[in-house]
């Protein structure tokens, strides 16, 4: 069976997809890049696809290989075979975020993880934040004061993680983090994840961690897709779609969700043990625009716009917007130079909706205005030099101002890196960044990392620093903490430091991919919020500070196996320390061990495709420091049980446009015996089914 938007068709192209080996890849996929052209191969490899005279692009591709393309002639019938090499995990997918230029996954000296749009698939997620969790032992999500969403990184917050979509920092922050419910996973390609201190890169924030979100851009002529999600408790639903246009110079792709759930409540093993978690709504529109002048230069216009209510209370409602918008203007230059220019407008806002006189009162927005140029030249062809840099207006008008004041501040920066392939099997980038902000002054960063290759082993080692400027809500945050006590800012407060190591060894043979790397961060002069008891006419009060800080040892270890047949798994694990300094209390509840685990199995058919996973977490227990209540200087022992969960998901496609998903979450109905804030809100067992259509798909003609 052959799919093709043509009715009739004057020339005949035949062929045949096998592996490197000669070997049939049933059920391979064949079509014309930019065109409404397809076909599917049958169970030996053998396709056939009509086409009108004229130029194409044909590709070839099956999950699990590299795809392929050859430029033919559709002048008489003719025959076109495609050889596909094995990619089972991925190691030729391009990254960004570790050198800001694209490499190759293997070909990279900095340690990246990528998380590709098929594993976002199986976890059958509605936000980055359900990705994380499955994808990355080492990270847990919390609930902090009012309910509000915590992350904790291998003993890191929110404000030592950079998040990133397509290289741009995003505004707006609750609690020292972002809003993750802005992130949707409908219009994500992959994400990369580096972890360890790469400020010489990205400047602030990024002590523990970068991780870069990059979206879709539409693939075929036109595309569209509507979906919809139904969970079994507490009302959870997940509706959207996603246009897609490819006409000429003109990509357009288009994405809207909108999710939610009820209020709804918790009840733990032991006797009257409740917990009622806030009911909330989302929106989000997202679109990106891009016109491509040449094959060398093209601009892309992005725009988005979120919506978040959240039940807090029977008066008000806590409301989140946010409206962003960019340009970036991409050039290829003579002898492959690249010039990347783009400008970012960001503002979040938040509110609270008092339902009964139907007013919504903005208490909070911050406005981010940024430009950034980046141009990388090749020297030689093994030597890249890249310069590039930033500036910024950060504004920020909050509640925890005197009388709801604003702040504002500017940023620049300037950096270079060199990337140099001293031979086949070494690499070196080493680089360097010096950050401007007119608060607290300048702070410089270096970076260096080499890979040592040899075989299907590679060995990868690093030395990054790392910085936290103070932020303005820090410097100037004067707030009264619910008449109980207030917290004040510290215009006098220095930026953190941090020295990061990192060593990796990685074998990797396309089958099969063991990673095991280990990460020492040195941090210094810490922020963070400390009692002063001479406050107040000594009744004291919180207020920032800058601490000697802390050193946190971390090791992870990774295995990938995937086969032909289509079953594949996954296994990592994670392992942290924290060393405290001057006898101060472990104040880190981070778990010392924690495992994420998948098991998957792939299969296509002609018109049928199936794809079951099962994932898992299980997070040991932790002991350490907390606060005494209401004694803001005193610290008592502190725990957090071990806990398991899993899930199946179980994805079928039929004809190529239709798919049903079904899941169940928490199969061994984990409940804690207490909910605390770091409680997995899971609620026992539940289940989901979701459906969508790829319209198009209908639409091609057999």
């Amino acid at each position: 069976m052959a799919y093709s938007s043509v009715l009739a068709s004057p020339y005949t192209i035949r062929g045949r997809v096998t592996t490197a080996d000669g070997e049939a890849l049933s059920y391979a996929y064949v079509r014309v890049e930019g065109k409404q052209y397809a076909t599917q191969a049958d169970k030996d490899g053998y396709y056939t696809l009509q086409l009108p005279e004229g130029h194409y692009e044909l590709k070839a591709n099956l999950l699990g290989y590299r795809p392929m393309s050859k430029y033919i002639k559709a002048a008489a019938d003719s025959k076109v075979d495609f050889s596909l090499t094995e990619d089972m995990i991925n190691l030729h997918t391009v990254t960004v975020t570790g050198t800001r230029t694209p490499k190759l996954l293997e070909n990279t000296p900095v340690v990246t993880q990528i998380i590709t749009a098929e594993d976002i698939a199986k976890t059958d997620a509605t936000n980055i934040k359900d990705v994380l969790l499955t994808e990355l032992p080492g990270l847990e999500f919390t609930l902090s004061m009012n309910q509000q969403v915590s992350l904790n990184m291998q003993g890191l917050g929110g404000m030592a993680i950079l998040f990133l979509v397509d290289g741009e920092r995003m505004a707006g922050e609750t609690l020292d983090n972002i809003d993750f419910q802005r992130i949707s996973t409908d219009n994500i390609e992959r994400i990369e994840i580096v972890k360890g201190a790469a400020s010489a890169l990205y400047g602030s924030n990024s002590v523990g961690a970068v991780i870069n979100i990059i979206t879709k851009k539409a693939v075929d002529p036109w595309s569209l897709n509507l979906n919809t999600h139904f969970g079994s408790k507490h009302n959870g639903q997940r509706h959207g779609g996603a246009l897609g246009i490819k006409s000429g110079k003109w990509n357009s792709l288009t994405n809207v969700q909108t999710d939610g759930t009820h209020t709804y409540t918790l009840n733990g093993k032991d006797e009257g043990d409740r917990m009622t978690v806030y009911g909330t709504r989302q929106w989000n529109f997202k679109e990106k625009l891009t016109y491509r002048f040449n094959d060398r230069m093209s601009l892309t216009g992005r725009a988005g716009y979120y919506f978040h209510e959240r039940n807090s209370s029977a008066i008000a409602n806590d409301r989140a917007r946010d409206f962003s918008g960019g340009l970036r203007f991409l050039a290829t230059l003579a002898d492959k130079n690249q010039l990347d220019i783009s400008y970012t407008f960001d503002r979040y806002d938040k509110s609270d909706y008092y339902k009964e006189i139907k007013k919504d009162v903005i208490d909070y927005k911050n406005v981010q205005n940024s430009l950034r140029a980046l141009y990388t030249h090749h020297l030689q062809d093994n030597l890249a030099l890249t310069v590039g840099g930033d500036a910024m207006i950060d504004y920020l008008m909050t509640y925890q101002f005197t009388d709801d004041g604003n702040r504002k501040q500017y940023t620049a920066d300037a950096f270079a890196q060199a990337d140099w392939a001293l031979s086949k099997n070494w690499n070196i980038i080493a680089g360097a960044r010096a950050d401007y902000f007119s608060e607290t002054g300048w702070k410089v960063t270096p970076k260096i990392a080499a890979m040592y290759r040899t075989g299907h082993l590679n060995i990868r080692g690093s030395y990054s620093g790392g910085f936290r400027a103070p932020t303005l809500k820090e410097m100037y945050m004067d707030f009264n903490m619910a008449s109980i006590f207030n917290i004040y800012g510290n215009s006098n407060l220095g930026a953190e430091n941090s020295h990061s190591f990192a060593l990796s060894g990685e074998y990797a043979k396309s089958r099969y991919s063991f990673t095991a790397t280990g990460y020492y961060n040195i941090v210094n002069n810490e922020i963070t919020t400390i009692w002063d008891n001479s406050l107040e006419n000594g009744n004291g009060a919180m207020v920032y500070r800058n601490i000697e800080g802390r050193d946190l040892l971390g090791v992870d270890v990774s295995l990938i196996v995937r086969y032909p047949c289509g079953i594949g798994g996954k296994l990592s694990y994670s392992y942290f320390h924290e060393y405290t300094r001057d006898g101060t209390p472990n104040m880190s509840d981070t778990r010392p061990h924690s495992i994420t685990a998948r098991l998957d199995y792939h299969k296509t058919l002609r018109d049928y495709e199936i794809d079951a996973a099962l994932t898992g977490r299980y997070l040991s227990s932790a002991n350490y420091h907390e606060l005494q209540s209401g004694r803001y200087d005193t610290y008592i022992k502190a725990s957090s049980p071990a806990y398991s969960i899993w899930k199946f998901t179980l994805t079928q496609r039929f004809f190529q446009a239709w798919r049903l998903i079904m899941s169940v979450d928490n199969i061994f109905n984990y409940r804690p015996q207490k909910y605390a804030y770091n409680s997995p809100l899971n609620g026992g067992t539940s289940f989901s089914l979701g459906a969508s259509v790829d319209v198009e798909q209908i639409f091609k003609k057999k």
